[in-house]
């Protein structure tokens, strides 16, 4: 029997399972970490696809959630931050090389954002709003049915969107962009500088590790630096989405990422400033605003969903 392999490629991981058609629960699943000092990148990801293919089975087609920029048109991964020997890189050309069989590749959030719309949290909506709130920002868009990519694979790249001309520097190098108020590391940076001010009284202090998960234990204890830190996310949040809210119209806003699980922390200021910025209460009437079903599996569920949705183009 034929089956699809879904790969989640990631700087830390790769994760890669085989599934039989229209199956959501794997035949064989495996973990790996993304480098290793004796085999290159690449090399590591073959070994992976070939060692969850279950034997005697066919490989139909493959399906790869990949950090981008990349074209999901031509299978070329442009830049990633966290693998930066590819460049302009062609791995579905390389992967259709090796295995004879047709391979689809995607933005991880983007698939993520298909894969809770086919199999989690978004099942029974036409147009899905899907943010992953984590070391960056990321975000995918489903638009009538479809997944809005844009000419060149390169659209809903939330994170990057301005909410603050002229503001804090982004990962990307780009000053005011959600990703650098909203995300994990914007949270933690905050701190930092807050506590530059040897004024600044916080509990933090002491702390020898300020991540954003350790903030939010602060502020669950009652610690007024982490208590803003969070406020101040969730209010520029509340801002982008509000902006998001006006372009596409959704009737559900899903959140992913470790950030989210930190619940009121930045859901009570989203809400307050999501509301503020909402340029009319209709873009809120019957609209659901719920956290992520699929977790670590949204983008490896999302490349599998690919793969279903290219196989009946």
């Amino acid at each position: 029997m034929s089956i699809r392999i879904a790969v989640d490629l990631g700087g830390t991981h790769i994760r890669a399972a085989a599934f039989r058609r229209e199956e959501k629960h794997p035949l064989k699943h495996k973990k790996i970490k993304t480098r290793s000092g004796d085999e290159s990148i690449f090399g590591r990801l073959l070994h992976l696809i070939e060692e969850v293919i279950p034997a005697g089975e066919t490989l139909e087609a493959i399906g790869i959630a990949a950090p981008g920029p990349l074209n999901p048109r031509t299978g070329i991964i442009i830049e990633t931050p966290n693998i930066q020997e590819w460049k302009h890189f062609p791995i579905t050309e390389k992967l259709k090389l090796h295995f004879g069989c047709p391979v689809y590749l995607g933005n991880d959030a983007d698939l993520a954002a298909l894969g809770e719309w086919q199999y989690g949290a978004g099942q029974g909506h036409e147009d899905l709003l899907y943010l992953t709130i984590s070391t960056g920002v990321g975000g995918g868009v489903i638009s009538g049915g479809n997944l809005v990519q844009g000419r060149e694979g390169l659209a809903s790249e939330l994170g990057h969107v301005t909410v603050q001309a002229g503001g804090e520097v982004c990962s990307c190098g780009k000053r005011g962009h959600l990703e650098a108020y909203a995300s994990g590391t914007a949270i933690a940076n905050y701190v930092e500088d807050q506590l530059k001010d040897s004024s600044t009284k916080s509990s933090l202090r002491s702390s020898t590790s300020r991540t954003a998960e350790t903030i939010a234990v602060a502020a669950r204890g009652g610690d007024s630096l982490a208590i803003a830190a969070f406020n101040r996310a969730g209010k520029y949040l509340g801002i982008g989405v509000a902006s998001f809210l006006h372009i596409f119209n959704p009737s559900i806003v899903i959140f992913g990422g470790g950030v989210s699980e930190s619940g009121d922390l930045l859901f009570t200021p989203f809400n307050a400033s999501l509301r503020a910025h909402i340029f009319n209460p209709a873009y809120l009437k019957n609209l659901t605003i719920t956290t992520a079903a699929l977790g670590d599996d949204a983008g490896l569920l999302g490349a599998l969903a690919l793969v279903e949705m290219r196989s009946k183009d």
